[in-house]
């Protein structure tokens, strides 16, 4: 097998013919910081849909879909199997699967080289047998960041502006009340912890739509955007909370941000502080939210997530005065659907050319 060095400038540029690299019998796995291509390229791509969930199915595309998707790469074949036996039967011939596996579907996917996730969050996708295998994994990280955002400032303009606590429950009622007592958005501080997509979506629409400054923590070391007035590591989250008018949960879900949002946090923020999670329900003690607002620690939230899904009817959120709660649905559009196919087939002509992939998933961090 031959190697060849992979840097930051053919990751970046990624447009050019790699040169050949001479024979081999199998492609060649090529890692540095996240940075994953296969060398040399592939002759031929068989792509299985695949789930590791009972409950959620296998992804479903269209037969344009399935065209687009194929036509970006060189011999490319993409099976769909119609039940759970056939995804057994497929298993051991995919070199590529769109989903998720299991550890004994691993086991069977001998000729396995990468899995591309249809989800973002990476905590249902990762199990060790994975992570320590040779496998690259890649997410839809930044593909669901625009519905999501757009969710967050909604949930965030419906809890100032009276439209969950007066409004609808007025327009309920048939009863009108004037309210004067609401709130505008427009020069408050918000902190984000987690400036990935979804964090940098909403950080965008939050200081350029209503002049917002913005604070926020990232474990990545990474230049400060723009349109971010702080950005620290996440030990400086103690100080950010008691700063800012909105707190935002935008992270994944990982060992270390298990309850990141608990009393401590709560009882650390203004009493006039809104908090949104549209990450997982993972990141939020539930009972400690909901004693922050029964008791006013906090103004309100909004959360579109929930520690256990769906939430059932003796949930504490059920409970909330003016939480705004979504069925995590934050991400869902008609134009998600093309960008997830956009960033597959992208993808797959990156794959088949050699050429470094997108969204590579550091699986050891888990995200």
């Amino acid at each position: 097998m031959n190697h060849a060095p992979v840097s930051r400038r053919s990751f970046i540029s990624a447009t050019g013919v790699l040169p050949a690299l001479g024979a081999a019998d199998m492609p060649v796995l090529e890692a540095s910081d996240r940075i994953v291509q296969f060398l040399p390229a592939p002759s031929k791509v068989h792509i299985v849909t695949a789930t590791a969930s009972s409950v959620v199915p296998p992804p479903r595309y269209s037969a344009d879909e399935v065209h687009k998707i194929c036509g970006e790469g060189k011999d490319v074949k993409f099976t769909i199997p119609s039940n759970a036996a056939e995804v057994q039967q497929l298993v051991p011939e995919a070199d590529v699967i769109f989903g998720s596996i299991t550890a004994e579907m691993l086991k069977e996917a001998k000729n396995l080289r990468w899995l591309q996730a249809t989800e973002a969050g990476m905590e249902r996708v990762l199990f060790p047998e994975l992570v320590q295998s040779p496998v690259a994994v890649t997410n839809m990280a930044r593909v669901f960041a625009p519905g999501i955002s757009e969710t967050a400032i909604g949930m965030l303009l419906g809890l100032t502006r009276g439209f969950n606590s007066y409004f609808y429950p007025q327009f309920q009622q048939k009863h009108w009340q004037l309210r004067r007592d609401l709130v505008e958005v427009s020069g408050m501080t918000m902190g984000i912890v987690g400036l990935g997509g979804i964090g940098s979506a909403i950080a965008v629409k939050a200081h350029y739509g209503f002049d917002m400054r913005v604070l926020a923590v990232d474990p990545k070391p990474m230049t400060k955007p723009i349109f971010v007035d702080t950005l620290r590591e996440p030990g400086w989250l103690t100080e950010m909370v008691p700063q800012v008018d909105v707190l935002v949960s935008a992270a994944p879900a990982t060992r270390e941000t298990e309850k990141l949002f608990n009393e401590t946090v709560f009882r650390a923020m203004k009493k006039t502080a809104y908090f949104l999670n549209v990450s997982r329900g993972w990141l939020v003690d539930s009972n400690a939210l909901a004693r922050a607002l029964k008791e006013e620690w906090i103004a309100g939230a909004g959360v579109d997530v929930a520690d256990q899904e769906p939430a059932p009817p003796d949930h504490p959120f059920y409970q909330c005065p003016n939480l705004i709660l979504t069925c995590h649905s934050a991400g869902f559009s008609p134009e998600r659907q093309v960008r997830l196919v956009a960033l597959l087939a992208e993808n797959v002509r990156r794959y088949s050319s050699g050429l470094p992939l997108l969204n590579v998933v550091d699986k050891k961090r888990g995200y």
